[in-house]
């Protein structure tokens, strides 16, 4: 047994909200309470003076992609503010490269540079020896040069798959941007890492997560981040909570075995069915009921429609599994809660009862109209959302969406209609740091202050207990765990945060710096500097 005490407990227990100490046994929350009550009535093994430090439960990235995040650690680092110092950057790498290796780097926004996007050209000069793939941020758009589209056979007749669209010069020739599934083309040339390789850079990448106070995660990866996060696990070295998401091109195999949304222990379950039904603000492939302000032809591009959403969804509800559908335009948005309105009615007919209710979730809703935000509550949807996406995103919102962007990452208005809201990063796209996450729901601001001291759209900014709240409690709702995770209360798993600033009483701004002085995942300390 242990115990932990003279600390300021936050547990999230709407019974018992603050204690001073606690007692855990066998990985889990035996009893929080005051010193004297804990320590007289638990004899402990071991116990820890928190000298003061405020504690919460463990935090929960509700969206992240853990392989590509894992990998993105060993890339190029292409988020920069001009172009000219990415391409510095690559070159650097190239520099070190043997002939004929991928240059793999992630994170570029043209948004943030003065010159705009690049081309194949300009990574021809620094790489001409040297296939080069790098990432948009937002993982929508990728940008390489000719010796890479020349390996994927991209050439002037090659034709624009569905749902995506190859980047071209006047001519015809690819210019090297390509867009949404076009990606694709490409992405299949590159030499793929094998399973042991992705294993052991998501045990690098779990340390990682640990030190910013992540003790679970909804992962939206594919089969292999599966079977690498298994191999952890069996190993004993994943010490982090997954819901682990299945890809459209999985779910027939996963109705053939038979695998349902909750499926499996504490540490790893299967979640819930991922689809697509638009692109993303950055590349205006994000499909919207108006034109983009600056491209008055341009409504993105819905991948998904009503109708073919409700196909795969009954396909999922019958088999027992969830759904969770990327929608950042305010079009998506209405086609994906349309199509849930038909499958709870679906699900009705099944008899699926409010006790087996499946939690069916859409992932960013990044714009909105107000007049859909009561469909969330009428058929009980979550809302998957990344708030510091709202710092990194606002002047391209404001400057594609106009006055569309007042219900651009709409926290307040959500919440306000009482609906599940969860918080996650989407990283890689970005920092997985989910007190940056928390700054940006409480104050709408950049690190920098920017854009003023109330935040941008200030109405829709949350209270520092809601934001945690998003970040605990509502993720373990929506992986069906709330019983037992996301709170400090007799019989929940004892996940926590020992931290060196108290989230509750620090300045909005301070919040950004915060830092775990220790992280416990099932009572056992995965991360310490406490002496």
């Amino acid at each position: 047994m242990l115990t932990i005490y003279k600390a300021r407990i936050h547990t999230l227990d709407g019974l018992h909200p603050i204690a001073t100490a606690v007692a855990i046994d066998q990985g889990r929350v035996i009893q929080t309470g005051s010193d004297d009550d804990i320590l007289a009535n638990f004899s402990a093994a071991k116990t820890v003076d928190a000298n003061g430090h405020s504690i919460i439960p463990g935090l929960t990235d509700a969206h992240i992609h853990m392989e590509a995040y894992a990998l993105s650690l060993q890339k190029v680092d292409c988020e920069t503010s001009t172009l000219q110092e990415c391409l510095q950057r690559v070159s650097r790498r190239v520099g070190t490269a043997q002939a004929g290796e991928w240059i793999l780097g992630h994170g570029w926004n043209q948004n943030s540079w003065p010159e705009g996007y690049g081309n194949a050209s300009m990574l021809d000069e620094i790489a001409p020896h040297n296939p080069v793939f790098l990432t948009h941020k937002s993982l929508h758009s990728a940008w390489v040069n000719s010796m890479a589209l020349h390996t994927a056979g991209i050439r002037c007749d090659t034709a624009d798959p569905g749902g995506g669209r190859i980047g071209r010069l006047p001519g015809g020739e690819p210019d090297g941007i390509l867009f949404e599934s076009a990606m694709e083309l490409l992405e299949n040339a590159i030499p793929s890492p094998d399973l042991e390789q992705v294993t052991r850079a998501l045990e690098a990448a779990i340390q990682q997560l640990w030190q910013m106070g992540l003790t679970g995660v909804h992962d939206f990866d594919h089969r292999r981040c599966f079977s690498a996060l298994q191999q952890l696990h069996q190993e004993g070295k994943l010490h982090l909570r997954v819901l682990k998401g299945i890809h459209r091109e999985d779910l027939p195999h996963a109705i053939e075995l038979g695998l349902r949304s909750g499926f499996g222990d504490d540490m790893l379950r299967i979640g819930p069915l991922k689809l697509f039904a638009d692109g993303a603000l950055g590349p205006h492939t994000a499909a919207m009921l108006e034109p983009y302000e600056d491209d008055p032809h341009n409504l993105g591009m819905l991948n998904m429609d009503e109708q073919e959403l409700v196909t795969q969804g009954r396909m999922a509800v019958e088999n027992g599994i969830s759904m969770a559908v990327h929608a950042i335009g305010d079009l998506a948005n209405r086609a994906v809660l349309n199509a849930y309105a038909q499958l709870r009615e679906y699900e009705h007919s099944l008899a699926i009862t409010n006790q087996r209710l499946l939690r069916h979730r859409i992932e960013h809703v990044q714009v909105i109209q107000p007049a859909d935000i009561p469909k969330f509550t009428q058929h009980n949807i979550i809302a998957s959302m990344q708030p510091i996406h709202a710092t990194s995103d606002m002047h391209m919102a404001d400057q594609y969406w106009g006055e569309r962007a007042a219900y651009a990452y709409a926290w307040r208005s959500i919440s306000d209609h009482q609906i599940p809201l969860i918080f996650g990063s989407d990283a890689p796209v970005e920092s997985p740091n989910p007190f940056k996450g928390i700054h940006a729901a409480v104050t709408r601001r950049r690190a920098d202050g920017s854009p003023s001291p109330q935040g941008w759209h200030p109405e829709q900014r949350l209270t520092v207990d809601e934001a945690i709240h998003a970040y605990t409690t509502a993720p373990a709702y929506a992986s069906g765990m709330q019983e037992r995770s996301g709170m400090l209360a007799p019989g929940c798993l004892a996940d926590l945060l020992i931290l060196d600033k108290d989230p509750y009483s620090c300045q909005a701004e301070e919040i950004l710096d915060i830092r775990p002085v220790a992280t416990m995942v099932a009572g056992e300390w995965v991360f310490t500097q406490l002496e």
